[in-house]
């Protein structure tokens, strides 16, 4: 009977364990003002020479939160490194931050973009690499030409769960992506995010705060000039335009090639059945009627990973281009209204 208690107690506290250890879904990023005001300084001065920077992002996983309370930039190499040296400098700040009684927990990492663009293969492999020793890890993206437009420009994402399930297990085909019920919504899930800022921040805010004047910045809100970034967004919608049709050019042809290799093997096996014919008129044993296992080559089904990726990509290129001209009429709106009440 001793025993038998033993062992139960000794399950439930295993039991209890395993669930300790499976944290809430994740549902809010706080993230402090002063590591926004980094983010944003480092992606536009380097928004001319280099489109995309990326840096580290440093704080604390707080139940159903994460807070981000810290960053620093990763200086950019030359093609040809090995990324031994930008590994070298991440820990070696890592360990300046530990000494000056800085969070050094690494909670994911930021990079700059352009609408949707950051949405390829490259962000992908990070995001599955750094799962190996993070348990929760996000992606800030800061977009350079949204925060032109008078909004913040910064977003946190990570990879659906379905998604990484997917991915590990292979390529993704057509089969794969209808079983596990995937579409390109599925890939990314943006995770609503706070600005907190310390009180001292605040207080410092209301002691510079200045009069209710009309400042250049309020006058740059006003700025009307949206072309250059309408132009942007829709050259690159119609490059994925075109790539998403060299990506259905691509299926097209894995189709081709199988109903070729199809035809071929039935070809194969009506030559066969009329010799096992022959065979049997003399009296021979008939020779199997199924083609070996390495008669002929299946063609490889290509990826549909690009394909959802392209569509995530179109979809935020569209939503920026009918945010833009949405705030643009609304500001036509508004000056053909001040200009009435002048007259």
């Amino acid at each position: 009977m001793d025993t038998e208690t033993t062992e139960n107690t000794a399950l439930n506290f295993a039991a209890a364990a395993t669930t300790e250890q499976k944290k809430p879904p994740l549902l809010r990023v706080q993230l402090e003002g002063h590591v926004l005001l980094k983010i944003a300084k480092h992606s536009r001065e380097n928004a001319a020479v280099h489109p995309v920077v990326t840096g580290s992002l440093l704080g604390l996983d707080v139940g159903q939160v994460l807070e981000i309370t810290e960053c620093f930039p990763i200086p950019i190499h030359d093609a040809g490194d090995d990324g031994e040296d930008a590994e070298s400098y991440e820990l070696e700040m890592l360990r300046c931050m530990r000494e000056i009684n800085v969070d050094n927990n690494m909670v994911g990492w930021y990079q700059s973009s352009v609408s949707g663009s950051y949405q390829v293969l490259e962000i992908i492999d990070q995001f599955i690499s750094s799962l190996e020793s993070l348990e929760r890890c996000v992606c800030l993206i800061y977009d350079v030409t949204s925060s032109l437009t008078g909004t913040y420009g910064i977003k946190a994402i990570r990879l659906a769960d379905s998604f990484i399930e997917a991915y590990r297990e292979g390529t993704l085909t057509i089969e794969k992506i209808k079983t596990k019920n995937i579409s390109w919504e599925d890939v990314f899930v943006e995770i609503p995010i706070t600005v907190h800022n310390s009180s001292l921040a605040v207080a410092l805010m209301h002691e510079i705060e200045t009069p209710l004047v009309t400042t250049q910045l309020d006058m740059d809100r006003l700025n009307m000039d949206a072309a250059p970034i309408l132009e942007k967004n829709l050259e690159f919608l119609v490059e994925c335009i075109d790539d998403l049709k060299a990506e259905q050019d691509k299926l097209s042809m894995y189709h081709l090639d199988m109903r070729k290799l199809h035809q071929k093997i039935m070809q194969w096996k009506l030559a066969r059945r009329n010799e096992n014919q022959q065979r049997r008129i003399l009296g021979e044993e008939p020779l199997p009627e199924d083609p070996p296992e390495n008669e002929f080559k299946k063609p490889t089904e290509p990826s549909q990973l690009d394909t959802l990726l392209l569509a995530n990509q179109m979809h935020s290129y569209a939503s920026q281009i009918s945010a833009v001209g949405a705030q643009s009429i609304e500001k036509l709106l508004l000056f053909e209204h001040l200009s009435k009440q002048e007259e």
